[in-house]
C-alpha cells in the first residue's frame, strides 16, 4: 500500500537531528527521501558513538544515534562544492518537490544552492532551511545548538530543581527536545507548503529556527507570563499551575502523581485514606491547591509513604486517579501497553541483519507507514539515484575518481 506521500520527492541536505527528524517524518509518510552526504565522511551522527551497531558480520559501522532519525531514505554522496558535484545536485533538484537543509545562514548561497538560486532551477521547489537563529535578526549568522537554546530560550530556567534544595540549578532536558520540535515544526511546514502548491503552483522558502520553536513551545510557562508579568521558576518535576502533579516517594521508589482536576484529587484522598483533605478549604479546589502546596505536598508525602509502586499504580486504575511508574528505558520497551502500540520495530537490514528502531507514533487506517527501509549506510544508494537520472556507468565512475560522488 503506498504512503500518503507517495510520489513526493525530497532531497534531504541536513545532518545531525533537526533536519533528519523531519525529513524521517517525510520518509515515513511515503516520500522518496534522498539523503545527500559528504563522500567519506557523511552525516555527522554516524560518528557519534558509541554506542556503535555492528554488522551482521560483528564489525562495529556507524553510531546508534545516526539510527534514531534516518529510516525510510536513500544515501547519496555528493560534493556539490566541485562543479561536477554540483552540475549532479542540481538535475536532483529540478525533478525534487522538497528541499531540506540546515547549513549555517548563508552557507549554501555563496554556491549558489540558496532558494532564490534553485528556484530559478524549479519554481515548484519547497525549500525548507533550518537554522539555530532564522535566516533575519542580529543572531542570524550565530551557530545554534540545542543545548545552547535550551538556555537561551527559557527552558533551563524552568527546568531543574529551585536553588533553595541541593542539587538546585538550572538543566536542560535528557534528549534533545528543541532539535525534536524544530524536526516536527519543519514538518507540518513543509506539509503546509506542499498543500499550498497544488493551489498555487509555486513552490516557497520556509525559515525554520531552532530559537523561534524553543521560544513557542514555551506554551503555558509563556502565556503565564505574558498575561501576568510573572516571571516562572523552576520547580523541579512539579507544575505550576497544577496540584499535585509531580513525583512522590513510595514504599519502593517513585511514583508520578498528576492530579488533573478536583474529582480526581477527590478520589485519591479518599483511596489513600485522607479523604478530609479533599473536604478542606485549603486544597478543596485547584487554585487553593496551589496556593497551599507547601502545606498540601508534605501531608501527601507521608501517605505515599505507605504503599508500594505496584500498589499506587493498581488503586489508580480502580479509582480514577492518574498515576504511574517513573520508567527507565528498558522497563518503557517492556511496558505492555507501548508493546501494543507497536512502538518498537525490527527492520530488516542487509548489512546489519535486522534493526531494532523506535516506531513513529502516527498511525493512519488508510495509508499505514511501512517499516521496510533501514537507515542507509554512506552512499549505498549513489548509483541508483545517479542511474534514474540518466548518468551512465562510466559517468559515475568519472565522478567518483575525482571524489564529486
Amino acid at each position: 500500500m503506498s504512503g500518503a506521500l507517495n510520489g513526493v520527492v525530497v532531497l534531504d541536505l541536513s545532518r545531525i537531528l533537526a533536519g533528519p527528524w523531519s525529513t524521517q517524518n517525510l520518509a515515513d509518510l511515503g516520500a522518496d527521501v534522498i539523503k545527500v552526504e559528504r563522500p567519506g565522511k557523511g552525516d555527522d551522527t554516524r560518528a557519534w558513538g558509541p554506542p556503535f551497531v555492528n554488522t551482521a558480520e560483528g564489525e562495529p559501522r556507524d553510531a546508534a544515534y545516526y539510527f534514531c532519525a534516518n529510516r525510510g531514505k536513500r544515501s547519496i554522496t555528493l560534493d556539490f562544492t566541485q562543479p561536477e558535484g554540483k552540475k549532479v545536485l542540481l538535475e536532483l533538484v529540478a525533478k525534487a518537490d522538497i528541499l531540506v537543509e540546515n547549513y549555517k545562514f548563508g552557507g549554501l548561497k555563496k554556491y549558489g544552492l540558496d532558494y532564490n538560486s534553485l528556484a530559478k532551477v524549479n519554481p515548484r521547489l519547497i525549500y525548507c532551511s533550518i537554522t539555530g537563529f532564522g535566516h533575519t535578526g542580529p543572531y542570524a549568522e550565530r551557530p545554534g545548538y540545542d543545548a545552547l537554546i535550551q538556555a537561551m530560550g527559557g527552558l533551563m530556567s524552568i527546568t531543574g530543581e529551585p536553588d533553595t534544595v541541593p542539587g538546585g540549578g538550572p538543566q536542560k532536558v535528557g534528549v534533545a527536545v528543541v532539535d525534536i520540535l524544530t524536526g516536527l515544526y519543519a514538518t507540518s511546514a513543509i506539509l503546509a507548503a506542499l498543500y499550498a502548491r497544488t493551489q498555487t503552483g509555486q513552490g516557497q522558502h520556509i525559515d525554520v529556527a531552532l530559537l523561534d520553536v524553543q521560544v513557542a513551545s514555551l506554551a503555558n510557562q509563556a502565556s503565564n507570563y505574558l498575561l501576568s508579568g510573572k516571571v516562572p521558576g523552576r520547580l523541579g518535576s512539579a507544575h505550576p499551575s497544577i496540584v499535585p502533579y509531580q513525583p512522590f516517594q513510595c514504599a519502593d521508589g517513585y511514583v508520578m502523581l498528576a492530579i488533573g482536576n478536583d474529582t480526581q484529587f477527590k478520589a485519591f484522598c479518599e483511596t489513600a485514606g485522607c479523604g478530609g483533605l479533599a473536604e478542606d478549604e485549603r486544597f478543596s479546589t485547584n487554585a487553593q491547591r496551589v496556593a497551599n502546596r507547601d502545606q498540601l505536598v508534605p501531608l501527601l508525602q507521608e501517605r505515599m509513604l505507605l504503599k508500594t509502586i505496584d500498589q499506587w499504580c493498581q488503586l489508580a486504575i480502580e479509582n480514577g486517579f492518574p498515576c504511574g511508574p517513573i520508567n527507565t528505558i528498558d522497563r518503557v520497551f517492556e511496558d505492555p501497553h507501548v508493546q501494543a502500540r507497536n512502538m518498537r520495530v525490527e527492520v530488516p537490514s542487509e548489512t546489519y541483519g535486522s534493526l531494532n528502531l523506535v516506531a513513529s507514533p502516527m498511525k493512519f487506517s488508510g495509508t499505514p507507514i511501512e517499516y521496510t527501509t533501514p537507515p542507509p549506510t554512506l552512499g549505498q544508494h549513489t548509483e541508483q539515484v545517479l542511474g534514474e537520472l540518466g548518468i551512465d556507468a562510466q559517468t559515475i565512475e568519472s565522478l567518483k575518481k575525482a571524489g564529486a560522488v
